[in-house]
């Protein structure tokens, strides 16, 4: 694996890159930078998202331009305004031994005026959004006609948001001997048709495969009602205390409505998304890169200038209307070397859109089952554990440490402990010991498949005036009966009784157990469900049958007398 230093790049440029910290070239450009600073020619590079592709154009540009010259010499492309600042920034720091360096961001939602006063000042770079680019050139306050470099960035992404006349516009305005560069993550026919009509004999650098997502994320879908979705997505967020996640919505109302109720239930939160004012974006993406925020909900559109490392987890609230989108959201996790998790929120409807994901991406989707309440339960309390047993002692409080002795002088250590985590416990706790198991995580497996085995449902006289909620009802049946955690399941409890599923194979014990059983000086009554249902049946089809046998011994008998008459 070759090092910067070895791919021909300049001093100046060597010297940003250490400061930047980066020591190994990724394969994007380690395959695309020698070509690019030794080559006139038009270059189609497909790689995914968070490989380093802004580098992989940005130092050959640097390296070629004249920064003497005042005359815009290259033109970069990118779908949204986030994308266009991210890439104007790289750049910039790219080339921060590069004396004289212009690069002018030109975007909608800011001054045009601003924008052209820079582009006059003399910028040999200009990065672009199409519909704003267009525009100045309408007003003739930008002249293309004399770069060198075009680059496409995201070239699938542009022509998904119907940018394809405006670069088709754009690009009748620079000359005709350039260098074309189309990078893009996939390769649709309309991406294909851009570089037939626009370039001559392009290289074409792959890494990975065509259409393939990233290697470095694990793709997983979970099965819910969808009536239940959001309920579906508190479990996820919850069940993962570490999580620093974008979710994704297909429409900016969705997108608005989804984080204003994580919001309301007390998680750091915010929409990103078209409606919201540049100054707004820019808050939230500062906010979002600081971990200020820990859940980004957006739009496929505004999320194309996200642009962070350690993002955990990409969560689908809902699938993408063209699925090649959904290469572009799972791209923004796992980035940088660092592994990610794609997780999909799907109807049983929705099912055939996952085989073709897999398909199309040639990987596998896992599926997941959700976690009950119980789980989630233990997961935060030993992550609370956990941070309370790393914390560094803070010894400003040794001052006070005589008052707090005092205070718990009789309190066991036991109880101490229960007291200091009841206290950051009870959210969740109190939350989940009232919230009825879901679909998923009550009927499926991990694997997708039913639970094995016959199962029994049973009744039992006890219920919610008893005190009892599903989660307690479950913890009483387990100690009872001595069971583990996913023995007892599909508990449901009504005001005056309730019913339990258990496997075939745990029915003699839950019969011996609950055998002249009392709790409470009352008797509790455990049976099957499906036997008293049939017992009913029975003791109907018997009174019916007997019903049936004395009226036809009535009817024959009075036939005798009759025919004896």
């Amino acid at each position: 694996m070759k090092t910067f230093s070895e791919l021909g790049l300049e001093d100046n440029l060597l010297m940003a890159i250490n400061d930047l910290g980066f020591v190994i070239p990724t394969e994007i450009q380690e395959k695309s930078i020698p070509v690019l600073i030794n080559s006139l020619k038009d270059l189609v590079a497909l790689a995914q998202t968070g490989t380093g592709k802004t580098a992989a154009f940005g130092f050959p540009i640097l390296q070629q331009i004249d920064i003497k010259s005042r005359t815009t010499q290259a033109l970069v492309l990118a779908p949204t305004r986030e994308l266009c600042l991210q890439i104007t920034n790289e750049l910039q720091l790219y080339g921060k031994y590069c004396q004289g360096l212009n690069v002018a961001p030109v975007y909608g939602g800011a001054s045009i005026h601003d924008q052209a006063k820079q582009i006059k000042r003399g910028a040999q770079v200009i990065v672009a959004t199409p519909g704003r680019m267009k525009d100045m050139i309408g007003r003739r306050m930008i002249d293309i006609s004399k770069i060198q470099f075009a680059v496409l960035d995201e070239a699938d992404e542009m022509l998904n948001m119907g940018f394809y006349r405006d670069m088709v516009d754009i690009l009748s305005h620079t000359p005709r001997e350039k260098s074309t560069w189309l990078f893009s993550a996939t390769m649709p026919k309309e991406v294909a048709l851009i570089a037939r009509e626009f370039m001559h004999e392009p290289i074409e650098i792959t890494v990975g495969t065509k259409n393939q997502g990233a290697i470095s994320v694990s793709h997983e879908y979970f099965v819910v009602n969808g009536r239940e979705r959001y309920l579906a997505l508190k479990r996820l967020v919850d069940s993962i205390p570490d999580i620093f996640s974008v979710i994704f919505c297909r429409t900016k109302r969705d997108t608005q409505k989804i984080a204003e109720k994580l919001i309301g239930d007390g998680y750091n939160a915010a929409a990103i998304h078209g409606d919201l004012s540049q100054n707004q974006r820019d808050l939230v993406m500062k906010s979002f890169r600081t971990k200020q925020i820990q859940l980004l909900v957006a739009t496929d559109v505004a999320a194309r200038g996200i642009d962070v490392d350690d993002i955990t987890h990409v969560i689908n609230y809902q699938l993408p209307d063209e699925l090649e989108t959904y290469t572009h959201r799972s791209g923004r996790t796992g980035r940088a070397g660092r592994l990610g998790t794609s997780m999909v929120l799907v109807t049983r409807s929705e099912m055939r859109s996952i085989k073709s994901l897999e398909k199309q991406l040639k990987k596998s989707f896992q599926e997941r089952r959700l976690p009950s309440g119980e789980d989630i339960c233990e997961i935060q309390l030993m992550a609370l554990a956990k941070n309370v047993y790393h914390t560094e002692i803070n010894h400003d409080i040794d001052d006070y440490l005589n008052d707090l002795l005092t205070l718990f002088e009789d309190t066991s250590k036991t109880d101490l402990i229960k007291k200091v985590f009841s206290v950051e416990f009870a959210r969740f706790h109190d939350y989940y010991k009232s919230t009825k198991p879901m679909q998923s995580e009550q009927d499926y497996k991990s694997d997708g498949e039913r639970f094995s085995g016959s199962k029994d449902r049973y009744f039992i006289n006890i219920g919610g005036r008893d005190g009892f909620t599903w989660m307690s009802l479950k913890d009483f049946l387990r100690s009872v009966l001595e069971l583990g955690r996913d023995d007892i399941f599909k508990v449901d409890v009504l005001d005056n009784f309730s019913f339990f599923n258990a496997n075939e194979e745990y029915r003699e014990l839950i019969r011996d157990r609950f055998s002249n059983f009392r709790y409470e000086g009352r008797t509790i009554q455990v049976e099957i469900s499906a036997e008293k249902k049939g017992r009913k049946k029975n003791d109907k089809r018997k009174k019916k049958g007997g019903d049936r046998v004395e009226r036809f011994k009535a009817h024959s008998s009075r036939r005798r007398k009759h025919s004896k008459r």
